[in-house]
């Protein structure tokens, strides 16, 4: 099913995003966790997709799998950064073949070591994500359906917080369906964003994405990375729990159950969660609120 026809059901969407992991065992691990959150109804799920296209075959050979052994519709990463379109678009004709509708375009990483303001296109590639939105849906038009990535901190490398919200407006003029995420711990950030996004006529849904808490040095890089800011409250719980990794990820979905509460009264379509291949923390967050009676029925 695709993204828009997806979020166009009644009730709420849930997603969670996987990332490949380095050896075979990891993968059947993966596999296993895939399998525990397929009964939570979830909407759809993702995997995402190495810095310059480093996990490309992996990717594509677990979103392949997933799609054929789950019963739950798949979204794979695409990126543009030190790609040629050439590239790209053999991936679109590995999805189509295998019947995969469903695709998030992102400018991407940059590969280890290269600063994100090093950073140049790839010279037979893309400048932009938005470009691989519209190649997207001009590929065989009619079979994908693309969301793209917010960001309600701005991006690390926009200009201002302005011409990023522009920039996510000419995305979704492109013909983006929805709009996911970057992690952030503040809801009022994320608030903000959908509002100043909607006065610009951005109408897609903007799904929240959450990143559950599994260590506070965990917290703190992967923020860092994402350019989001923990708020002092927060840091002062990751301070209590330094040294204890199971008080950490109990601190961890503590935290995103009261994120999400208020978010499902703020009125949001739904969450997608990085779950960093770990079931757990999701389950627990499904339970706590008992999310699967608010999911969209299938």
């Amino acid at each position: 099913m695709k993204l828009r026809d997806i979020y166009a059901r009644p009730g709420k969407t849930f997603s969670v995003e996987f990332y490949p992991p380095k050896d075979e065992a990891g993968v059947e691990r993966l596999f296993g966790e895939v399998e525990k959150l397929t009964e939570l109804n979830l909407g759809f799920c993702s995997v995402t997709y190495g810095a310059g296209g480093s996990t490309q075959g992996t990717t594509l050979e677990i979103v392949r799998r997933i799609h054929a052994e789950f019963p739950l519709d798949v979204m794979c990463h695409l990126t543009v950064v030190n790609q040629p379109k050439d590239s790209v678009r053999a991936v679109l004709e590995f999805l189509r073949r295998n019947e995969i509708e469903n695709l998030i375009a992102l400018a991407g990483d940059p590969p280890k070591g290269q600063l994100e303001a090093e950073w140049v296109p790839h010279p037979n590639g893309y400048h932009h994500s938005r470009e691989l939105v519209e190649d997207a849906l001009a590929f065989e038009e009619g079979w994908f359906s693309v969301a793209v990535a917010g960001f309600p901190e701005v991006h690390p490398r926009a200009v201002s917080r302005d011409s990023d919200l522009q920039y996510l407006k000419a995305k979704v003029d492109a013909g983006a369906d929805i709009v996911i995420t970057q992690l952030f711990y503040d809801n009022d950030d994320y608030i903000r964003f959908v509002e100043d996004a909607r006065a610009l006529g951005v109408t897609v849904p903007i799904v929240p994405g959450l990143m559950l808490i599994q260590s506070s040095a965990q917290c703190r890089r992967i923020a860092s990375m994402c350019g989001s800011r923990i708020p002092a409250g927060l840091e002062a719980r990751l301070a209590g729990v330094e040294d204890n990794s199971d008080a950490a990820l109990q601190l961890g979905i503590e935290y995103t159950t009261e994120q999400c509460q208020a978010l499902l009264d703020y009125g949001v379509p739904g969450f997608h969660f990085y779950s960093l291949n770990k079931a757990r923390g999701v389950s627990s967050v499904f339970e706590n609120l008992q999310l699967q009676t608010l999911a969209a029925a299938s």
